[in-house]
């Protein structure tokens, strides 16, 4: 695309914003500071490195399609990420599982993995200079089998992932400590029954004593905070989830932690966008997982649909962007994996870039004095100002691919690199 051309459209942009009270500069300038946790699990279908040809299994998620090119090594993982990096605007994160851990090919049980397991990932992570945020695994696991975990009535089965989930937490502070960025380490569990249950008290009463066991600990927030995940249900887990929202929304709030909000875990009519404003007033923060259901929580790519620009537009007028984290938790293995997550990525930023140039003090203005005409009218209006201008003269700037020229090079590594993987 004819770099002239871009700034002439983006002049004319920043002119028609500036008629708005909007800065241009000052929302690129803000976006630049976004850093989107990136999750690594895209480009492997949630495989994982414990063993060789790892796969996927159980707790309740699936990765569908088997588009050539996946990612079978380590390296081949960090390669792939690399050139993601070098296609989308800004610096970001990475988020890692546990089962993602560098074991040299030496079998390790997750309740025995330490710092040294993934000190190749903090090495390579300062290395090209980004940050890492941690998740602990519970799932694709022989004790994980029967869909309990923290809450398991078996002693001996809790204690194991007791035992992993503080591991966790201490790999997650060593990653902070090391990268000089503050790493968040997220709990999900899968825990639950597929009908309808007797004792919906149990599970939750075990959970709670086991999660103040992980959690008792104290470690410094300036290198790791700790998050947990609710969820509605999963497949196998339809009819109870014992970490629910609500439970972990009370959780949270009692313990003083994170609270992670996922778009995919909730009811098809529930707005996660609306429920920023409600909890950010009792816990320190919150971690999105940005992914896309489709009728349920199947993870699609994330596109610049309705409910991300909802989920945006809150997270800028909430004025609290320094308490919320963006990570992203989608697994398409049906398209390019490369593709999948620039898609994702590029779309939850340009989301950002949308709502960082919307006038919300005039917006605001007009609602505090029951014009509620006027801000329709303007809400209105905002949605055809060209803020595509804008977002490609970000990109020129941050000297990444303008437009569609992304997928030429992505297709250009599919021939060269991917197609070459088997």
């Amino acid at each position: 695309m004819d770099e002239s051309k871009i700034r002439a459209a983006y002049e004319q942009a920043r002119e028609r914003y500036a008629s708005y009270g909007v800065d241009t500069e000052r929302a690129m300038e803000r976006l630049a500071q976004v850093s989107l946790s990136v999750h690594c699990w895209q480009g492997d279908d949630v495989g994982g490195f414990e063993t060789a040809g790892a796969e996927l299994a159980g707790g309740g998620i699936q990765a569908t399609g088997n588009y050539p090119g996946k990612a079978r090594t380590i390296a081949e993982l960090r390669q792939d990420l690399e050139k993601v990096f070098s296609l989308v605007p800004g610096r970001h994160r990475l988020a890692l599982h546990a089962s993602y851990l560098d074991n040299s090919g030496v079998f390790v049980e997750r309740d025995r993995i330490e710092p040294r397991h993934f000190q190749s990932w903090i090495d390579w992570a300062k290395q090209i200079g980004i940050g890492l945020d941690f998740n602990s695994t519970f799932f694709s696991h022989p004790k994980a089998a029967d869909g309990f975990t923290l809450s398991h009535p078996d002693p001996a089965i809790r204690e194991f992932w007791i035992a992993h989930a503080i591991a966790c937490r201490r790999i997650g502070a060593e990653m902070g400590r090391q990268l000089g960025s503050t790493t968040l380490t997220n709990v999900w569990i899968p825990d639950g029954y597929k009908d309808l249950p007797v004792d919906r008290w149990g599970p939750r009463e075990r959970l709670i004593e086991s999660l103040d066991r992980i959690f008792a600990e104290p470690i410094d927030p300036s290198i790791h905070v700790d998050a947990v995940e609710g969820k509605l249900f999963g497949i196998g887990f339809e009819s109870y989830t014992v970490g629910s929202h609500e439970f972990y929304l009370g959780y949270a709030v009692s313990r003083k932690i994170w609270l992670t909000l996922d778009t995919g875990h909730f009811h098809p009519t529930e707005q996660v966008s609306d429920k920023l404003s409600a909890v950010l007033w009792y816990v320190p923060g919150i971690m999105l997982h940005v992914s896309r259901p489709v009728r349920w929580d199947s993870d699609h790519v994330v596109i610049l649909d309705d409910e991300l620009q909802a989920l945006a537009r809150e997270i800028v007028r909430s004025g609290k962007m320094d308490r919320i984290r963006i990570g992203l938790d989608f697994f398409d293995a049906s398209i390019n994996r490369i593709a999948a997550w620039v898609i994702g990525i590029r779309s939850t930023l340009k989301a950002l870039l949308i709502a960082l140039l919307e006038p919300t003090d005039r917006l605001k203005e007009a609602e505090l004095q029951r014009d509620y005409t006027a801000r329709l009218a303007m809400l209105e209006e905002i949605k055809t100002l060209p803020w595509a201008a804008v977002w490609d003269y970000y990109c020129l700037r941050n000297d990444v691919p303008v437009g569609l020229a992304w997928l030429d090079v992505v297709k250009q590594y599919e021939r060269e690199v991917l197609s070459q993987r088997g």
